[in-house]
Parts: C-alpha cells; sequence; structure tokens
C-alpha cells in the first residue's frame, strides 16, 4: 500500500465512500459471509456498505484481502464536509 495513501489517511477526516456492496455481490457472498470472514458483525458491514462508518486501517485491509484487491479499489476517502 502507497504511504503517501496511508499518510492522508490517518491525517485527515475522511469519509469513505465504499464499493464493497459491488464486490461482496460479485463473489456471492451475503453481509454475514462476509462479516464472519473479516472477524467483524453484519451490522459493520451494513454500515460501511451505506457510508455510516469508516472503517479501521486493519478492516479496510481484511475485506480487501477477502477480494483480493487493494484497499483503494474499494475505498475512495473523500473530505468530510463541515
Amino acid at each position: 500500500m502507497d504511504s503517501a495513501f496511508l499518510s492522508v489517511l490517518l491525517r485527515y477526516q475522511k469519509s469513505a465512500v465504499t464499493k464493497i456492496k459491488e464486490y461482496r455481490e460479485q463473489a456471492g457472498y451475503k453481509q454475514s459471509e462476509l462479516a464472519e470472514l473479516v472477524g467483524a458483525r453484519r451490522e459493520t458491514i451494513v454500515h460501511l456498505e451505506n457510508g455510516r462508518y469508516n472503517p479501521s486501517l486493519k478492516l479496510a485491509m481484511d475485506i480487501a484481502k477477502v477480494f483480493h484487491v487493494t484497499v483503494e479499489d474499494l475505498f475512495e476517502f473523500v473530505d468530510d464536509e463541515k
């Protein structure tokens, strides 16, 4: 993973626009199945897919690993509007 990307992610408050649902449906997983694979609750996956929750770096990496993609493929981080 690009260190510049991690630096930006950690320095600023960002919201994640995610493609988790798209990848999950392509892979044929239910939300509960993906949650089990990454050690999270189904509700966490729901909140991620609906943009109501920003994942920890570990969770983002775990989800990306399930789909064999990069974190950057799964998430686009945009500045929160204040």
